[in-house]
């Protein structure tokens, strides 16, 4: 089998089903009727504010499944990995459309659908990525953008379903129509030949002690040094986002005055950079670094923060601008990631070492949401929550200098 060319269809495949998984990011536009039906349905009530913790929790579990799905996937290959976690990201989307409680979404969509999506998204990321070793900025960059492009897609889809059929509808037709795509796709995923080298194309010569040391199991990258600073890198740079987006259209409505259709247009809005932010920033750090790049995302979303704190009703340009720019730098940090711990501890292992570092991703993605709560809980305003994130912005781009001392003395070590 030629797997120059057969890697191109591997790499479609794994766009199409993350373009599926990626509606997870959906749960802004999905929370609020949500909520409404559930109040109605057991005379209590609920706001999306209340429903955060069922995205925090999907967001936290899915490193849980990338680490096992990891290891049957270097092990198997990709293919049942997919394929079992397709069934379960879709079934968990159908059955939240039989929610009665907080407590059964939380079953369906945070566990059931959570960990489907981490075993979905490990493999076909780290998957594509080992079959791209020319490119794998790039292909990082493109497979964790249909991830990000499905909240483009999907928010304005479900809201039409949901206007005509109500949400438990919308959470039923999705999921059933993502699970024959995830599933079916998966058949066109092949496992990496070890040592895969597509044709026309010379690996690197390796230089320096560090370079040469590749292909560390997990063990090996947790004895690291840079692990650690990696890992926090990627918290700190996720954070902003992670406590803005769950969030996102509530945010819009009370705080800049938007109508409920302006503010999932504003979502949406926010999706399309962040998807923009993976592709160009895979491609850039392909040419200029990837730590170069992760430091101008910082430096992005501080500016945009500063934006998002001076921010309020009526100001929809500057916040506009604000969710533009955070989008671009987030999706930054997912693009660039794969690519970047495959550099630094090799790609034969991937699948594990990813899963593990994406661990960063899910504390933001836990913890940003619930201080964004509090802070609004004890202030009755977003404003300070900003102040928070710009500060842990900061901490990450003075890490980027961090990473550059430590790689500098293990080069030379």
């Amino acid at each position: 089998m030629n797997f120059t060319k057969k890697r191109w269809t591997i790499l479609i495949a794994s766009c199409f089903i993350n373009l599926c998984i990626g509606s997870l990011y959906a749960w802004s536009v999905l929370a609020g009727p949500m909520a409404e039906y559930l109040s109605q349905l057991n005379g209590v009530k609920l706001t999306a504010r209340d429903l955060s913790i069922v995205f925090v929790i999907a967001n936290a579990v899915g490193p849980i499944t990338m680490i096992a799905g990891g290891k049957v996937n270097d092990t198997f290959g990709p293919k049942l990995v997919v394929f079992i976690g397709g069934l379960m990201f879709g079934g968990g989307m159908f059955l939240s459309g039989f929610a009665h409680s907080v407590g059964f979404l939380i079953f369906t969509y945070s566990l059931l659908l959570g960990l489907g999506l981490g075993m979905v998204y490990g493999a076909t990321i780290s998957t594509s990525i080992k079959f791209f070793p020319d490119k794998r900025g790039l292909v990082g960059g493109l497979t964790t953008a249909t991830f990000g492009i499905s909240s483009v897609i999907i928010p304005p889809i479900a809201s039409a379903i949901m206007a005509s059929t109500g949400p438990t509808a919308a959470f039923k037709i999705i999921g059933v129509v993502f699970a024959v795509i995830v599933c079916g796709s998966a058949f066109f995923i092949e496992k990496c030949p070890a040592n895969f080298v597509p044709d026309g194309w010379t690996p690197p010569v390796p230089t320096g002690k560090a370079k040469a040391t590749v292909n560390l199991d997990w063990k090996g990258m947790l004895s690291t040094p840079i692990f650690y600073i990696m890992i926090v890198i990627l918290t700190c740079g996720a954070f902003a986002a992670l406590m803005f987006i769950p969030l996102a259209s509530p945010i819009a409505q009370k705080m800049i005055g938007m109508s409920a259709p302006a503010a999932t247009a504003a979502v949406s809005t926010l999706a399309l950079f962040n998807v923009l932010g993976r592709v160009l920033a895979g491609t850039v750090s392909d040419k200029i670094g990837r730590i170069n790049t992760l430091a101008l995302a910082y430096v992005l979303s501080i500016f945009a923060l500063i934006l998002m704190y001076i921010s309020g009703e009526g100001t929809v340009t500057t916040f506009y601008i604000a969710i533009c720019i955070i989008g671009l730098s987030f999706g930054s940090f997912m693009g660039v990631f794969p690519g970047f711990t495959a550099d630094q501890f090799g790609p034969k292992n991937n699948s594990v070492n990813y899963g593990i570092m994406f661990i960063g991703f899910a504390v933001a993605g836990t913890i940003g949401p619930i201080i964004l709560n509090k802070i609004f809980d004890a202030s009755g305003s977003y404003q300070k929550a900003f102040l928070f994130a710009m500060a842990i912005s900061v901490i990450g781009l003075l890490l980027t200098f961090l990473y550059k001392s430590v790689s500098k003395k293990q080069n030379n070590g």
